[in-house]
């Protein structure tokens, strides 16, 4: 019987393709390897930026003793509407206007515009987007300290500011404390909360945001973390840290890991609101009821879309925030610094 016919098998590639494969798996390797390298070095640049969270102590259990806890984050007494898909395209449909095309006039701080407290024992000077610094019967508050730089845990990428601080970090006088009202970038600064390291100013944060503060140098004696309607004292002079339709997050592990808030600060004769970032809710009204009137109420404005309704304000609903909260003199916060 003849053979059985063998299995064809297939004709080996000549010489100079199996060169070619092998060097193209061996430059895949290389880009895969340079990619790694490339990310992990963003990762390392941005880390320390990216903050830390609560792990333990009695700072973790008072947020789980929170009612806005809810086992494994914060959330909003009513949730916030998301069209995902609509803020994905968002970006490409930005307005002609929305950027300057020329450098923005500024009015720079004055020497000595700080040498005395006003004589009406109230005042606000507006730095640029959520920066503000508060006067209010002989106390003074800086709220959510943005001084050059980025909205971004790195600082080659992100949104850049349009101008420099109107008055510089060191230019301005004694702070009685610091508010911030959430984590995120454009309000939380890793280079200003460290350039007021060595300092000895207070910190009022919304509960969890301490352990950034901690994590970036800050002695954990300074800060003083509240819960929605908790309060605290420098003098004679009350901040407590009011609800808000928002959320937080540093990193794509962490959302809504750390509470957001305003803040009512109120003397004994004057009183100024704070909003933070906050969509419209009827709460408002609540804070205008416990704790208004207010001299001058700061609502957000900016930064809103159709796409993401429940996350910003936008200026006609600060307006009836405005009329909710029992304001006097509304300053819009929140717009004209980030490009």
């Amino acid at each position: 019987m003849p053979p059985p016919p063998r299995a064809a098998t297939a004709a080996p590639p000549p010489p100079s393709r199996r060169r070619f494969r092998r060097h193209l798996r061996g430059g895949a390797a290389v880009l895969s390897s340079a990619g790694l390298l490339a990310v992990l070095g963003l990762l390392a640049d941005g880390w320390t930026a990216f903050g830390h969270r609560a792990t333990g102590g009695e700072r973790l259990a008072r947020m789980h003793r929170s009612p806005q806890w809810t086992g494994k984050r914060f959330e909003n007494p009513e949730p916030l509407w998301n069209d995902f898909l609509g803020m994905l395209t968002a970006f490409g449909r930005t307005s002609p206007v929305a950027e300057p095309d020329s450098p923005l006039p500024v009015v720079r701080g004055a020497q000595g515009r700080f040498d005395t407290f006003p004589a009406s024992g109230v005042r606000v000077t507006w730095l640029g987007h959520s920066t503000t610094l508060i006067e209010v019967d002989g106390k003074r508050f800086l709220t959510d300290p943005i001084f050059g730089g980025r909205a971004s845990p790195f600082d080659w990428v992100g949104p850049k500011t349009w101008y420099d601080p109107p008055i510089p970090l060191d230019e301005l006088p004694p702070i009685d404390a610091v508010l911030i009202s959430h984590d995120h970038y454009d309000h939380l600064q890793m280079s200003t909360i460290q350039a007021l390291r060595d300092t000895d100013t207070p910190f009022v944060v919304p509960l969890g945001v301490g352990a950034h503060l901690e994590y970036w140098g800050i002695d954990p004696a300074r800060i003083t973390e509240l819960d929605w309607w908790e309060s605290t004292r420098f003098g004679d002079v009350e901040v407590t840290a009011t609800p808000a339709r928002h959320a937080s997050g540093r990193f794509l592990t962490d959302r809504n890991a750390t509470l957001w808030a305003g803040y009512a600060v109120a003397g004994p004769a004057h009183r100024v609101f704070f909003s933070g970032d906050t969509g419209l809710f009827p709460g408002m009204k609540e804070i205008g009821e416990r704790l208004g009137p207010f001299d001058i109420a700061m609502v957000e404005v900016g930064a809103y879309d159709k796409t993401w309704p429940d996350w910003h304000s936008g200026p006609e609903q600060a307006v009836l925030a405005h009329q909710w909260l029992r304001g006097e003199v509304f300053l819009p916060i929140h717009w004209g610094l980030w490009s």
